[in-house]
């Protein structure tokens, strides 16, 4: 079946409710009779249907709520019904809404002309002129079809019935992740926790866990239902009932952004591109109210180009919490309750970005020229671009993000972790092993012991740069290992066992952390871990605690000096023992757990006593 999200606009009083009426049977949107009816709730506020096609309707019965709902709605609107009356024609509360749908890009317009019954045809005539012209100066907005009804003419009501069942749904990509704002949000006897919004993007199943990064809070989905009837799946583009289960005891609060989990950043600041309605012009520096979604917060406006006022162009917009938003998102501004204007996020990930470079790559992504924001920001970041971000930041998958970069001209693209790279790192990143190995020309490392020393670099990158170094013959690759091609090395395992093992001697009762030692020696810790693991089996070493081998001889010494210092002080403990050793808390815990493992000592309380 067909879905349709038709959202509603007109001055008041101008028969928006009685024409709902007349095409649905319902009057309104009782909370309490929803809840009467369990989930079973008019999700769009009322709908109608036939046999291939729902049309749901988002009534928005005033000033207020139309800001507050409206332009959530409008994010899933496939067509508006723009109301009229034919004798009052448009009103300025009309004429706003117009600007509102407008500038969230509702492209599809059904006007209606209500009362018509009580207006002659010259009248009508006039109307149909006036909007049409209106129109005609809103970009974004066309007509897809003008009407005179009367809701006591039940031919007038079919014929307006038609035209919407005949609108076509909005076709959005699907392929992100779920994303969807809270519009209501209630409890119900015996089902728990309930909230209805539209979907802008995904799906999501029965069973499956959304998040609200805000709150950073998990649920689970218990139920699903879309236009009266419970579902396993809910899609794109539908108005959807969701009970959720989760940990927080605290109501998911009308504007609450709903996920899945990791896909999504906040940030304080985005850079924006916006327009002014109705010749206003937006000062640099002020307060506004940013209507996104159901969202609606105050955020500062910064603008680019100018430090004085425009009507258009590139800003930044501060808010004083974390705000999670993506490429392309829509958003109204307002001030003392007036619209403004409006639109679309740009960036909404912060870049330290100089102005003039951050204005070239806003014009790029103005222009959806993402090959040129790609290569920008990969000159930008020196040691890696990443595109794990790509849904969010460019509305790209993936899949299409990394098919892009590698259109780029002196990039290398490392395909598994998502990052782009300007192709003279390899050089810096070649140079730097180099170094490593000239240095230390016993060194035994792998993409991922370097990507430790190198966080920067991906595995993806080094195993480049380390192949590349083979096929010079300044390195050599043994079972996953890189080493130096002019030392030979009879037996690598002997090697660093034999190396390891020299060390913790030496360091006797204060070892390193094996990743220290490993990091000292220049080799892989898959080969340290073996190593230690061999030299445990073999007595050489004892392992005390997660992150602490002992040399076994420095062990015996100084597990005699503890049985000294209980015997002369008639017990140890860490007080007493540091007195004469001046270990960190570390190994004087480590030494004194150790002696619990013989029998004739007996711990009571932190202190240790011979029996």
């Amino acid at each position: 079946m067909k879905h349709i999200i038709v959202g509603t606009a007109g001055h008041v009083d101008h028969g928006k409710t009685a024409l709902i009426e007349a095409l649905t049977g319902f009057s309104g949107d009782s909370l309490d009779e929803e809840k009467r009816r369990g989930i079973t709730i008019d999700l769009s506020f009322s709908h109608m249907k036939n046999s291939d096609t729902n049309v749901a309707f988002i009534d928005v019965p005033g000033h207020e709520k139309l800001l507050k709902n409206m332009v959530a709605g409008a994010f899933g609107f496939d067509a508006c019904m723009v109301v009229v009356d034919a004798n009052e024609g448009l009103m300025p509360q009309t004429i706003e809404h117009l600007d509102i749908l407008n500038l969230l890009h509702v492209e599809n317009i059904i006007v209606v002309l209500t009362k018509s019954d009580l207006a002659d045809a010259d009248t009508i005539s006039k109307r149909r002129r006036e909007i049409d012209e209106h129109i005609k100066n809103l970009s974004n907005l066309r007509i897809y079809d003008l009407c005179e009804t009367s809701i006591y003419s039940e031919q007038s009501i079919k014929k307006l019935k038609d035209i919407l069942f005949s609108l076509p749904s909005v076709q959005r990509d699907s392929d992100g992740p779920f994303r969807y704002y809270v519009d209501r949000s209630f409890s119900l006897s015996g089902i728990g926790q309930v909230v209805t919004g539209t979907i802008l993007e995904g799906e999501i199943k029965v069973g499956d866990k959304i998040f609200a990064p805000e709150t950073k809070s998990e649920y689970k989905i218990k139920n699903l239902q879309v236009h009266d009837e419970d579902v396993i799946k809910a899609s794109i583009s539908q108005r959807t009932a969701i009970n959720i289960q989760g940990n927080s005891k605290r109501p998911l609060k009308k504007g609450t952004l709903l996920c899945k989990k990791g896909f999504m950043k906040g940030f304080n600041s985005v850079d924006v591109w916006f327009k002014s309605t109705n010749g206003h012009e937006i000062r640099h520096g002020t307060t506004s109210q940013v209507f996104i979604g159901t969202k609606q917060v105050e955020a500062k406006i910064l603008l680019l180009e100018t430090e004085l006022s425009s009507e258009e162009g590139f800003a930044t917009l501060h808010f004083k919490e974390k705000i999670f938003l993506m490429h392309n998102e829509l958003f109204i501004l307002s001030n003392a309750g007036r619209i403004i204007g409006g639109g679309r996020v740009l960036n909404p990930i912060k870049d330290p970005l100089k102005k003039r470079v951050k204005l070239d790559l806003l014009n790029a992504l103005k222009n959806d020229d993402f090959k040129s924001a790609f290569s920008l920001l990969c000159s930008v970041h020196k040691k890696g671009f990443g595109l794990i971000s790509s849904n969010q930041r460019f509305g790209l998958s993936h899949k299409d993000a990394i098919a892009l970069a590698k259109t780029l001209k002196s990039v290398f693209v490392d395909n598994k972790e998502l990052v782009i790279y300007p192709i003279k790192i390899k050089n810096d990143l070649e140079n730097m092993i180099r170094q490593i190995y000239e240095k230390n020309e016993y060194a035994l490392l792998s993409p991922n012991s370097l990507s430790i020393k190198l966080k920067w670099a991906s595995t993806g990158l080094l195993q480049s740069v380390l192949d590349k170094l083979c096929e010079e013959n300044f390195l050599v690759y043994e079972n996953g290992i890189y080493k130096n091609a002019s030392v030979e090395i009879k037996n690598i395992d002997t090697h660093v066992e034999e190396n390891i093992y020299q060390i913790l001697k030496k360091s006797s009762f204060t070892p390193d952390a094996p990743y220290n030692i490993y990091d000292s020696l220049d080799i892989d810790r898959k080969i340290g871990d073996s190593a230690l693991k061999k030299l445990t089996k073999s007595q050489k070493v004892v392992r005390l605690t997660h992150n602490l081998f002992v040399e076994a001889k420095a062990l015996s010494q100084i597990t005699i000096r503890m049985r000294e210092i209980a015997s002369n002080n008639g017990y140890i403990d860490i007080s007493n023992f540091r007195k004469y050793y001046n270990f960190s808390r570390k190994y004087l815990v480590a030494y004194l757990d150790y002696l619990d493992n013989f029998s004739d000592i007996k711990k009571e309380d932190n202190r240790r006593y011979i029996i």
